[in-house]
């Protein structure tokens, strides 16, 4: 039976790859902070998923993440899925800071336990991560959100350099998707070619299970990230990139929305 660890598996992109494994009897541990969501998967797969509450911003969380390792009895994959971002025009240093320790600080703690793991006890596997094709250049309105997709990328590259240096068996797998609608996104906003989770999910997964270097979902983010690696920086600093527009509807007519969080991954 293999066996993955999937950090962010209680709702969106998360849960929907962690209860297509569960159905293809891979042991299945799910980890975030919503304990509620960890419950219901736990009691729908009793004999495939095991669960683990993990607040990847804690420092105690590497240490929960090996317990869960332990209860599974080894690790085969580990998936990183946890992230926040926000459409930050006002530069709120709050939601800044907020995504930085999530986006970088977070994912550094938790690739680098997966990284140990894997080195200390010899064993082959592979680190997959959702980052963003936002990373592929920094977006004035989401500047820590793209700045941290970018870290991410440029850290599990430097892994995998690491990991042939050290003699290690182990595939990284970047994953980087455009929108998708998930409950990070703002209902009430449209985003540029957005991708609903049944279209998105079969992609997502089958870059996993064919251990891809790196994979942008779809064909169309793929054109259009290689069009933006042609823009020298003077200009792409010139250039307004739209990330969202409000969609008219009586509510947003009486109040006063705040910028939402908006998570492209």
């Amino acid at each position: 039976m293999k066996r993955i660890v999937i950090m962010g598996a209680t709702s969106g992109i998360g849960l929907r790859v962690a209860e297509k494994l569960a159905q293809m009897g891979w042991l299945v541990g799910a980890c975030g902070r919503n304990e509620e969501a960890l419950a219901d998967l736990q009691n729908r797969f009793p004999d495939n998923v095991k669960t683990a509450h993990i607040d990847i911003t804690r420092a105690g969380a590497p240490k929960e993440l090996l317990k869960l390792i332990g209860e599974m009895e080894g690790m085969d994959v580990y998936f990183h899925i946890s992230g926040v971002g926000y459409e930050n025009t006002g530069l709120n240093l709050r939601d800044e800071l907020s995504t930085m320790e999530t986006n970088v600080v977070g994912f550094t703690r938790m690739m680098v336990t997966a990284y140990r793991y894997f080195r200390d006890t010899g064993m082959p596997g592979q680190i997959a991560a959702i980052t963003s094709v936002a990373g592929t250049n920094g977006i004035g309105r989401l500047a820590s959100y793209s700045s941290t997709k970018r870290f991410q990328q440029t850290y599990m590259r430097a892994l995998n350099q690491l990991a042939t240096i050290d003699g290690l068996d182990i595939r990284f797998t970047d994953i980087r998707p455009g929108w998708i609608r998930t409950p990070l996104l703002d209902p009430s906003e449209q985003y540029p070619l957005t991708m609903r989770l049944p279209y998105a999910v079969p992609r997502i997964m089958n870059a996993l299970l064919r251990r891809k270097r790196v994979s942008v979902i779809d064909w169309r983010w793929n054109i259009l990230v290689g069009l933006w690696r042609l823009i020298p920086n003077s200009l792409w600093v010139k250039m307004p990139i739209p990330v969202s527009t409000k969609v008219p509807s009586p509510v947003q007519e009486e109040t006063n929305v705040l910028e939402a969080a908006t998570d492209p991954a």
